[in-house]
């Protein structure tokens, strides 16, 4: 199969051999640990080191004997969709000690382990560099002592750490990411979106309190995603007198209609005098106040469990691999390093950067500093925090800006989930900026039959959490209605557009640029928002609705797998949709655990197919019982989802029977996740605040008048940066046959896959990071970080 081009890794030129690894998880735990795990023991036996796992963290590293085992590729079969962590955490008072830092030294050198990859959270990366700093000197206790040689002071000199975070609290400085977040955000939101429907039935105020120690990453994205009323968190503790400005927003929501109040309160909240705010003071305060039949629910530990998001399963593998590859890169005086993600890009950051920042946060928050608490938490956060502000509190009609404009919002293309949230964000950001928004039914098609009125800001209340569009989308083209469009446009007025969908959409805005000429109506700023399961838009690393349909695959892989335990062996062919881009195959296949992905954008042949069933017939003779192959539905026209399917099971015949699985518009369909949420909020947001600086800049003799290439653009995420980018130098990077783009990022993750399934392949590590350092680590233009 093809293979993408840039610098590669052989055996030959950055190999493990004679190098001995050793992983373990410290701390609390997080879904998303299993994953980072398997990929650093696959990853490591595959650049022919040794891999020993380290039972119970720091205690089992203090006690040594059984929990340390050396790890085999079969050890790490069926961990990748397991919550927790199955090689066991634990806090260690021992390990704090210099005796016991001493036994742990000893316990690694009769091992022969000089890399450690520690998984957990900045207490625990803390003290692995503390034992790496200590190393020469406990090497040297340990000789006079007589409990090692004297050469194995030399021998094992250096002990090399890399850490990655794992922790649903997302606490840590120096990534967007933390592994665990983005499930626990999962375990929030479907609790949020049940108590929701009871709350509605009884016209109740729900008050919720999540994790989060003092971070109120949780407490603040879960209220984005699920449009709460009021949000407490510890970093920016409410004004004084926040209790009667609450009650007159609740108060406010049900005259409007409202029938639920959602507040959800970070385990943390403290008020301006560091004083915590409990969810029973908000209990009391509301029905004191407002009379109102008020629950409190805590969701604990909850938060904690479960299956690991595909979002986290991407993030530990890809996280896993980064950190073997930066302890083979490594030497004695490169400092403990910490892999990061920044945008959709993993780095290698400085580990105790990270960890002063981080603490800094807290006394940031001690000095009653919270302005600087925010700031030190990052652009992403302090871009949460501003966009919640923006949608969930309406200024008063007498304080909203006056400027006359109308911008119209719709939906283009099939539907995706977080279109809903998108749409909602706009409406509401376009009215804070004194626009009047109106919505378009159906598309294109609803545009030029008039189907055209006005939004209002409560009229999008309870739409981030529906799935589909609400407005109505249809595929239809603008070109052949132009001049009703056109016409419609200059009945309303329309002064700006905003289009949120796929393919189509983008294909949409290309033709009324290209219209621009023959219609002044058209010379307005237009700006598209991608929105796509399949993910196939040029000019954007992901869209809206994807994570959404890889959650929905993964989840459904997961099932198929388990129906197949306790029974003979058994090889699952599935099919992904995608038209011709690859993406939920290749990425789906990734966080699933497939052994292969078949898709159009790396050409195969019937050779390629055998050696795929001759590799799963070897794999089979081991104990491991089942096999994962993904398809997507326009591969190859004749290596269809039947002929893999007759193919494996008659080649397969005698070691492993066969099934097959077309999955279909489920991928499409249900309430969209956490990210597709909050990736379609932040991103509608920033556009919308485009629109209003465009028609500013555009307003010329009483009219809009706009008609160069950087007023009709895509909002795309590149590598670390959201970027506004004009449609029209898109054309050149888009194969407008099969509706791709010529170049996609995730074709670099597909070795990553095939080597986690054994199989000898090249990587591709020209993205693979050189140590940054933190203070740099933030492009201006990444404030509306993909990773929520």
């Amino acid at each position: 199969m093809a293979q993408p081009d840039g610098k590669k890794i052989f055996f030959e030129n950055l190999s493990g051999a004679g190098k001995a690894i050793a992983v373990l998880t410290s701390g609390g735990d997080a879904q998303g640990m299993n994953a980072a795990v398997r990929a650093v023991v696959r990853m490591g036996l595959y650049v022919g080191a040794k891999v020993y796992f380290i039972h119970e963290g720091y205690q089992g590293m203090v006690d040594g004997g059984e929990n340390i085992k050396e790890a085999t590729w079969e050890s790490v079969s069926s961990m990748l969709q397991v919550g927790g962590t199955v090689i066991g955490s634990a806090r260690c008072k021992e390990f704090r000690s210099h005796e016991g830092r001493l036994k742990a030294a000893h316990n690694l050198v009769q091992h022969g382990i000089t890399n450690l990859c520690v998984i957990g959270g900045d207490g625990s990366l803390t003290g692995a560099n503390l034992f790496r700093e200590e190393w020469s000197g406990l090497l040297g206790e340990l000789a006079e002592q007589g409990l090692i040689e004297a050469d194995a002071v030399q021998k094992y000199s250096a002990l090399h750490i890399v850490g990655m975070v794992g922790s649903i609290d997302n606490d840590f400085c120096g990534t967007d990411m933390t592994i665990g977040t983005d499930s626990a955000l999962h375990r929030i939101i479907e609790v949020v979106d049940a108590i929701m429907t009871t709350a509605q039935s009884h016209q109740r105020t729900f008050v919720l309190e999540v994790m989060g120690r003092h971070c109120g990453y949780l407490a603040l994205v879960s209220a984005l995603a699920c449009g709460a009323d009021w949000v407490l968190i510890p970093e920016m503790p409410p004004e004084d007198g926040w209790e009667e400005k609450m009650c007159e927003k609740l108060s406010a929501n049900r005259a409007g209609m409202k029938r639920l109040n959602i507040i959800i309160v970070a385990e943390g909240a403290i008020d301006r005098s560091n004083t915590p705010i409990t969810t029973d003071y908000i209990k009391d305060l509301v029905v004191k106040c407002l009379g109102f039949d008020t629950r409190v629910t805590i969701l604990g530990h909850v938060q904690r469990g479960g299956t690991p998001s595909a979002f986290d399963r991407i993030l530990a593998s890809r996280m896993g691999v980064e950190a073997v590859l930066a302890l083979l890169e490594t030497t004695a005086n490169t400092p403990a390093c910490v892999v990061s993600l920044c945008g959709n890009q993993s780095v290698r950051l400085p580990l105790m950067e990270c960890v002063q920042m981080t603490q800094e946060v807290q006394r940031a928050m001690d000095g009653k500093r919270f302005e600087e608490a925010v700031k030190l938490r990052g652009r992403s956060f302090e871009n949460n925090l501003r966009t919640y502000k923006l949608l969930a509190h309406r200024k008063p009609e007498s304080e909203l800006p006056v400027s006359n404009f109308n911008v119209a919002v719709l939906n283009v293309g099939a539907p995706a989930a977080g279109m809903n949230a998108a749409v909602r964000s706009a409406v509401r950001v376009g009215i804070s900026e004194g626009h009047k928004m109106f919505a378009v039914s159906d598309g294109f098609e609803g545009f030029y039959k008039g189907q055209i009125k006005e939004i209002k800001w409560a009229d999008v209340g309870g739409w981030t959490g529906q799935g589909g569009s609400l407005l109505g989308t249809k595929r239809t083209l603008p070109a052949k209605h132009i001049d009703k469009i056109a016409e419609q446009m200059r009945e309303h007025n329309i002064n700006a557009l905003l289009i949120v969908g796929g393919f189509e959409a983008f294909e949409s805005l290309l033709q009324l640029y290209e219209a621009r000429s023959a219609y002044e109506e058209l010379c307005i700023p237009m700006c598209m928002l991608p929105a796509t399961i399949s993910n196939n838009v040029p000019g954007t690393d992901l869209s809206i609705g994807a994570d959404t349909a890889l959650n929905a695959i993964v989840e459904t892989c997961d099932r198929i797998k388990q129906s197949a335990s306790g029974t003979k062996r058994r090889v699952f062919i599935i099919e992904t949709m995608g038209g011709y881009c690859g993406y939920l195959a290749s990425v789906g296949g990734l966080a699933a655990g497939a052994d292969a992905a078949y898709i159009y954008e790396e050409p195969f042949d019937i050779r390629d197919l055998q050696a795929n069933v001759e590799h799963l017939t070897e794999k089979m003779k081991t104990s491991i019982q089942r096999g994962l192959v993904l398809r997507n539905e326009n591969c190859n026209e004749n290596y269809t989802t039947d002929f893999i399917y007759q193919l494996y099971s008659e080649e397969g015949r005698g070691v492993f029977d066969s099934r097959k699985n077309v999955l279909g518009h489920m991928q499409q369909g249900g309430a969209p996740s956490p990210f597709d949420r909050n990736f379609g909020t932040k991103i509608s947001a920033k556009a919308m605040q485009w629109v209003s600086k465009k028609l500013l800049e555009t307003f010329r003799q009483g009219r809009v008048f706009a008609n160069t290439e950087d007023s009709c653009c895509l909002l795309g995420m590149r590598r670390r940066a959201l970027v506004f980018q004009p449609v029209v130098q898109l054309k050149d990077e888009t194969d407008f046959v099969h509706r791709i783009p010529k170049e996609q990022w995730w074709l670099k993750l597909r070795p990553l896959m095939k080597i986690l399934a054994k199989y000898k392949t090249t990587f591709d590590v020209s993205d693979s990071g050189q140590l940054e350092h933190v203070v740099r680590n933030r492009p201006k233009e990444s404030d509306a970080s993909v990773a929520m």
